[in-house]
């Protein structure tokens, strides 16, 4: 039998792994209900916690958290390479955790840093918008966030961010199929319900197609979850609505070449039938064929930042800091022009 950890007794009792944290360390606010299931469990399996871990002084601590939303999306790949790269560099070690879709990332985040005296947190994706500005001051962990959505309303004083301007990502992708004489655009994305940054690449695609006087339509999106098999099934939605597209904005190259295959397994052609445009800058997008348009992230750069302005507030050297990094729009086979442009007028 293998040996549980919080996080198993976290998911058997049906709640976070801060709630855990909290009935092992005796604070009074969890439900007695809960807290009697919760230790029931711990002895049904043993569960010792870690007290040395507990006990280490995280000022000696030489670990950095990389906590990675989801396990599915390739594109965080190059950026946690960067990442080891840069932490390596700097004679501290890097614990990966993988965030699955259904948790909290702030709780998870915070449980982190406390299991493992970290002395610094990367966070690639995931939904910071109600960040407890508290809990993070008495931590006194610096935080990175990289590769997600920064809310307006959060105080940017607590930590730091490198990212993209999804939206504007977005609108540059949609206005280029419209330039190309594309009006029937479907967009196959995240959906406005994702907090990160899938609500902002939906509006640069609703944004661009109204500086293209092309009204929305919500019948023209569908919703996927950064894989293949998503991408797929939701072409095929898109095409069983016989809506006519002649192109489609796809919010992630995994999910791109999904679609493109579903595409294709209609026999329909790609871009002479369908165009199709990305977002990442995978290399499996430039190696699918035809190779897809698609809107690159500078992943590395992206990897290597984050860790520099992480060690320049441990070292003291500067403050929390906000970096926001250029994409670029790589043109492939994938999208040709609309030869149905004259018939729109």
């Amino acid at each position: 039998m293998k040996n549980v950890n919080i996080k198993d007794i976290a998911e058997m009792a049906g709640v976070a792994v801060s709630t855990v944290s909290r009935v092992l360390n005796h604070h009074p606010d969890v439900k007695a209900e809960t807290r009697e299931r919760i230790m029931q469990l711990i002895q049904e399996n043993n569960y010792i916690p870690n007290n040395s871990a507990r006990n280490l002084k995280r000022s000696n601590s030489k670990n950095i958290g990389v906590l990675v939303k989801g396990i599915y999306n390739p594109f965080f790949s190059k950026i946690i390479q960067s990442i080891e790269e840069q932490i390596d560099g700097e004679g501290y070690s890097m614990i990966i955790h993988y965030n699955n879709d259904n948790t909290n990332d702030i709780e998870e985040a915070i449980e982190l840093i406390k299991e493992k005296k970290l002395k610094g947190l990367i966070c690639l994706g995931g939904d910071f918008d109600n960040l407890d500005e508290e809990q993070l001051v008495d931590l006194g962990t610096p935080i990175v966030l990289a590769s997600t959505n920064i809310v307006e309303n959060v105080n940017k004083s607590i930590f730091s961010s490198v990212i993209i301007e999804n939206e504007k990502a977005s609108f540059r992708a949609v206005d280029y199929l419209c330039n190309l004489g594309h009006r029937n655009i479907g967009i196959i994305g995240t959906g406005e319900e994702d907090k990160s940054i899938g609500k902002l690449r939906v509006r640069g695609y609703k944004e661009a197609l109204k500086a293209n006087a092309i009204e929305y339509e919500p019948q023209f999106l569908e919703i996927g979850e950064y894989t293949f098999e998503s991408g797929f099934a939701a072409m095929n939605r898109l095409l069983d609505k016989k809506l006519d597209l002649t192109a489609v904005f796809v919010t992630s190259d995994i999910m791109a070449i999904g679609a493109a295959k579903a595409i294709l397994k209609r026999g329909l052609r790609v871009p002479e039938d369908i165009s199709i445009i990305g977002f990442d800058g995978l290399d499996f997008s430039e190696f699918f064929h035809p190779s897809i348009t698609t809107v690159k992230q500078p992943g590395e750069e992206m990897g290597y930042r984050s860790v520099e302005v992480l060690f320049d507030v441990i070292k003291d050297k500067q403050g929390h800091q906000h970096l926001i990094l250029e994409t670029e729009l790589l043109e492939r086979e994938s999208c040709k022009k609309n030869s149905q442009e004259e018939a729109y007028g």
